[in-house]
């Protein structure tokens, strides 16, 4: 299922770049494209325990384990219905040392 997912993701990002639009994910309040989400990246919410922050990851981090296991537990506690920025149940500085560590 998690390959699935990703899967669907890379596609829309393909649909984005033939279209040669930004790689942006809309507001859903407001129908606007975040200035911060640039071609190649898109928003993530880690969230856990009332703590939040939002992130912008590159795609290249859809190939890395540990963000991957990370959208494991995003599916199995949310389900892939998500819209707009990816919740993602972990708590911040998790996730900021998966971003820190080597690149893949």
């Amino acid at each position: 299922m998690l390959r699935s997912f990703v899967g669907k993701i890379e596609k829309s990002v393909s649909l984005f770049a033939r279209r040669r639009f930004p790689l942006r994910y809309l507001n859903e309040a407001t129908s606007e494209v975040p200035d911060d989400v640039r071609e190649g990246h898109f928003a993530v919410l880690a969230t856990k325990g009332g703590e939040s922050k939002r992130f912008i990851v590159g795609l290249h981090y859809l190939n890395d384990p540990a963000f991957l296991g990370l959208l494991e537990q995003a599916q199995e506690e949310f389900g892939f219905r998500q819209k707009g920025t990816l919740a993602i149940p972990c708590q911040p500085q998790e996730l900021q040392k998966i971003l820190d560590g080597p690149r893949v």
